[in-house]
């Protein structure tokens, strides 16, 4: 088998605090030992690959522990990792760059040798794992903080990761794929394709209501074309007060005047074929409640604690109170950066919490408290599809149906959806199926955006069978678009092409433009007139 355990590590060192790293001693096999700290290292149960390590804290708490493997990768290595949470346009193949940080995973391909090797860690860790990689060896970083504080667990061990090896002779895509397997073995499938649209990339919030939701119900259904698989209207942010600025709860009622009969309008939505699906940002109260004790402000509201059980529970609520509306599709936005305060975008700093970030309970990590928080969710949607945004999928996996894979595309500039979406379309396509469903996010059909150009995109999304959402102004709609979406809807609703798709040339680029499609080849050229923006978007 490709994927293996590991050999133990040569050496671990931990911070009890935001101090430096101390080397821990091993006075016995597979126990490392520092500042009151203990780290097991021991093989995984149940005959299943893997390397199982759990953290004991001191008294005064644990921070960081790294595993050290001598080895390295050869110089001329292409190394690969994950993103954090969503990805940002950055994912690629690079060149050794030891302090670059590899979140979840990492591969390397000898371009020379034609083997791929690379390690990773199961999903829903009790930790926030990381990668370095270097010629001389391979570092786990184990982040076992709450929030931006040492735990302290007590006595309790904490179930940090369990380890993977991959070593192989398949070519890299084909060698993710396993690794991700491996690494998410009760994955939480769809049921079938995930097809539909989202308003968000034409209205952004703004200027819609009930009437509005149900033409794009009709929309999607008249591109559907009476197709036995029926495609969701997920109605976007908007909906309640404050709409198109992400605002928070509460989530009982919408928009007053507006909004005002949300059971009726997701049963109105079912009676023209559609599946209703409903967006909140689960994390942000525009008031403040006992599930916010701290005064922070953040985006003009109040940030819950998923550590304490009145803010898991008062989201639980929603999420049962949507599912009784009528709602067969949950969209939960905006939890990592309500948690952590921050996106994990690239250029930033390399951890996900704020510095000094305080939760209220301090005894589980903040990895633990956020697989307990999608646990939650995934409860109380009682069978309605989940869709996490924003939400850190390493953790989520096994309690999403699908996953919103990179940062938004736009209905605006299509820069964007060049960056974004065809970035985290190739380099997390293998997790598809693996992890949860992917969603590289929606194919806007706007009058803003160059057709020709989403066109290009909605036919890969299509052809590669993760989720397909489309965002149509009805401004834009033609017969030639029209024509379009029809039979990228159709495609998608079938499953897309037997065997999906394969990016072949995103060894050397962010934005592959050479596509296996079936036994076919496809060219895509990405550019606008003058080529890739270089400026911000």
């Amino acid at each position: 088998m490709p994927v293996t355990t590991p050999e133990p590590p040569a050496s671990v060192h931990l911070a009890a605090d935001d101090g430096p790293l101390r080397r821990a001693t091993s006075p016995a096999g597979g126990r490392f030992e520092a500042a009151g700290a203990l780290v097991t290292v021991e093989a995984a149960s149940g005959g299943a690959p893997g390397l199982r390590v759990l953290a004991r804290a001191g008294r005064a708490g644990l921070s960081r522990v790294v595993l050290r493997w001598p080895g390295g990768v050869a110089p001329a290595a292409l190394v690969l990792g994950d993103a954090w949470e969503r990805s940002y346009g950055d994912l690629q193949w690079r060149h050794l760059q030891p302090e670059r940080v590899l979140p979840w995973y990492w591969l390397a391909h000898d371009p020379g040798g034609g083997r791929t090797t690379g390690m990773g860690v199961r999903t829903r860790p009790g930790a926030l794992c990381s990668w370095t990689v270097d010629e001389d060896g391979v570092s786990l970083w184990l982040d076992l903080r709450a929030g931006g504080q040492p735990v302290l667990p007590g006595e309790r061990a904490i179930e940090a990761a369990t380890v993977l090896a991959l070593d192989t002779g398949e070519r890299p895509f084909a060698a993710l794929g396993e690794l991700c397997a491996a690494m998410s073995p009760d994955p939480l499938p769809p049921g079938g394709p995930v097809v539909g649209c989202n308003n968000w990339y034409y209205a952004y919030g703004r200027g819609f209501g009930p009437e509005a939701v149900l033409r794009d119900a009709r929309t999607i259904v008249e591109f559907a074309g009476g197709h036995q698989v029926r495609p969701y209207c997920v109605i976007d942010d908007g909906w309640t007060e404050g709409g198109g600025s992400a605002p928070g709860g509460p989530w009982d009622r919408g928009l007053p005047g507006v909004f005002d009969d949300m059971p009726g309008l997701a049963a109105a939505v079912a009676a023209t074929g559609a599946r209703p699906g409903l967006w909140f940002r689960p994390l942000l109260s525009r008031v403040r409640t006992a599930a916010t004790p701290s005064p922070a402000v953040l985006d003009g509201g109040h940030p819950l604690d998923p550590s304490l059980p009145a803010a898991v529970a008062a989201v639980a609520e929603d999420v049962a109170r949507f599912r009784s509306w009528g709602f067969e599709l949950i969209k939960h936005d905006f939890s990592s950066h309500d948690f952590f305060g921050r996106f994990a975008r690239p250029g930033g700093p390399p951890e996900l919490a704020r510095p000094g970030l305080a939760l209220a309970d301090r005894r589980r990590t903040s990895a633990e408290v956020l697989v307990d928080f999608y646990r939650a969710l995934a409860r109380a949607a009682d069978g309605a599809l989940l869709i996490g945004c924003n939400t850190v999928g390493h953790l989520a996996a096994g309690l999403v149906h699908v996953q919103r894979t990179g940062d938004d595309t736009s209905g605006r500039t299509w820069e964007r959806t060049r960056r974004m979406g065809v970035n985290t379309l190739a380099f997390r396509l293998a997790q598809h199926g693996r992890l949860y469903a992917v969603d590289a996010d929606c194919v806007p059909c706007t009058p803003g955006t160059d057709w020709e150009l989403n066109r290009r995109f909605l036919d890969l999304v299509a052809r590669s069978g993760t989720a397909l959402f489309v965002s149509v102004d009805p401004a834009a709609r033609t017969a030639r678009t029209d024509a379009d979406l029809s039979a990228a809807v159709g495609l998608a609703l079938d499953g897309g092409l037997p065997g999906g798709i394969e990016p072949l040339d995103w060894l050397t680029t962010t934005a592959p433009r050479r596509w296996r499609a079936g036994e076919h080849t496809l060219l895509t050229d990405w550019s606008e007139p003058w080529g890739a923006w270089p400026l911000p978007v």
